[in-house]
């Protein structure tokens, strides 16, 4: 049973020292060990960067962004994790991570999607390669600018047919949504969080 704690989020760029104290505070507050961040916005990532944002012990590997846009961070604590073989795209990072504490394995992919319908596509098509190439576990996760259930949505403007699409790709590669047991963060507006 994995017994650490793991943030996946879409941080909405961390080019301000008031961004990253944010997520320093969060990974203090909560003993994050794995760090999934997403739209980084970051050219460049270094370790006095990783040091001031996520403290002592973590290691990482990231996509940076492209003209201020995208950009993908994964970061892991070197006392719980390791990790190897990263595979860097504009929007995925996919590396084999090592939970030390069960001596378990899995490809693990953190990914920022595109928002043209056409890139969307080629995005997905993507994945499915990942997909392919992994004949074990695989852990999907990040935003993917898509959604499969219209009740997903924060408005009344839906795209049925890359909803269809995207709930094809989950079907045929046979992935699992993870149900979060009390998840505290649905979504922030900038002016703070709200609770659910």
């Amino acid at each position: 049973m994995l017994t650490d704690n793991i943030l996946i989020w879409n941080v909405r760029g961390l080019n301000s020292r008031a961004r990253r104290s944010v997520v320093k505070t969060r990974v203090a507050q909560e003993r994050f060990t794995l760090v999934a961040l997403q739209e980084t916005k970051l050219d460049s990532c270094t370790d006095a960067l990783i040091l001031e944002m996520l403290g002592v012990g973590f290691d990482y590997f990231y996509v940076p962004a492209t003209n201020t846009c995208g950009g993908i961070l994964l970061a892991w604590h070197r006392d719980h994790w390791s990790a190897s073989n990263p595979i860097l795209h504009d929007t995925s990072l996919t590396a084999l991570i090592h939970y030390k504490n069960l001596d378990a394995q899995w490809l693990f992919t953190a990914v920022y999607g595109p928002q043209g319908e056409c890139e969307k596509l080629q995005f997905l098509e993507h994945l499915r390669q990942i997909r392919g190439g992994c004949s074990g576990s695989w852990l999907l996760c990040g935003d993917f600018n898509l959604i499969y259930k219209a009740e997903d949505k924060n408005n009344a403007i839906l795209n049925r047919r890359m909803r269809g699409r995207f709930r094809r790709f989950i079907d045929d590669v046979d992935i699992q949504e993870l149900h979060l047991n009390g998840r505290r963060f649905t979504w922030s507006n900038e002016q703070g969080f709200l609770y659910r």
